[in-house]
């Protein structure tokens, strides 16, 4: 894939999704229990529509193509019960790349989504999503209304247009659309909120975007990410000039 920063992510997100995705199936790379939010089956993809500099994941979702190993969304939901069941966790997510490149990989998640609610009715599963594409096609909203036990983390990328651009390498006009993902889940009555990774910027910066995410209509209380200083990630920092 030809690449030129900075890249519309509309574009890289189809031709991702082509490569990740054959017929209901999608790449994984591994299914492990994780420590995060206290336990939680996790389902690691491949695949983005940003490369963010500071993604722990960044090789594997610059190359996804390098995977060979579709699993349809009944293999997915069967390997997440197990990890849950052995671990006695009720947390559920896809980590690692960005669930939501289309409307292919969006029709992925919510069978994934349908099997462990109707396995584990009990279950909480929290989509950690860049909000891109939902905030760009905002008509697929609607679906998580059908789903109780969803919590949707859009992890926002930077705090400007200027930032977003920087940090994703993708061009900054396209900032605008995971605050709209954020905003109309917030109208829908769907459980979410934003991250932003509070390392990357000051106090005051941090204060400014909290000010302007309330003016937007974002009422859901932002949560600060830290970074994970792999020496791979802090190079890729500094080959962009990203202060850390």
């Amino acid at each position: 894939m030809t690449l030129e920063f900075p890249f519309d992510p509309l574009k890289r997100s189809e031709e991702v999704e082509n490569q990740v995705t054959s017929g209901d199936k999608r790449l994984y790379y591994r299914f492990r229990a994780a420590p995060y939010y206290g336990g939680i089956a996790t389902a690691d993809a491949v695949g983005c529509s940003f490369l963010c500099a500071y993604c722990w994941n960044y090789n594997r979702n610059l190359h996804p193509e390098r995977f060979q190993q579709f699993y349809s969304p009944q293999q997915v939901a069967d390997k997440l019960l197990h990890i849950a069941q052995k671990k006695s966790f009720r947390l559920f997510r896809i980590s690692g790349a960005e669930p939501i490149l289309g409307e292919k990989t969006f029709t992925h998640l919510i069978e994934v989504l349908r099997l462990i609610n109707l396995s584990k009715p009990d279950s909480l599963f929290i989509l950690e999503t860049n909000g891109f594409f939902l905030g760009y096609q905002t008509d697929l909203l609607n679906k998580f209304r059908e789903f109780p036990n969803l919590k949707v983390r859009i992890c926002l990328k930077g705090i400007d247009h200027n930032s977003f651009e920087h940090m994703t390498g993708a061009q900054n006009d396209f900032f605008r659309f995971p605050l709209t993902a954020l905003k109309e889940l917030e109208k829908l009555g769907v459980r979410t909120w934003p991250a932003l990774m509070g390392d990357l910027f000051s106090r005051e910066e941090i204060n400014e975007f909290e000010k302007l995410l309330e003016e937007s209509g974002i009422h859901s209380q932002l949560e600060l990410e830290y970074l994970e200083a792999y020496p791979f990630v802090l190079d890729n920092m500094r080959k962009r000039k990203i202060r850390c």
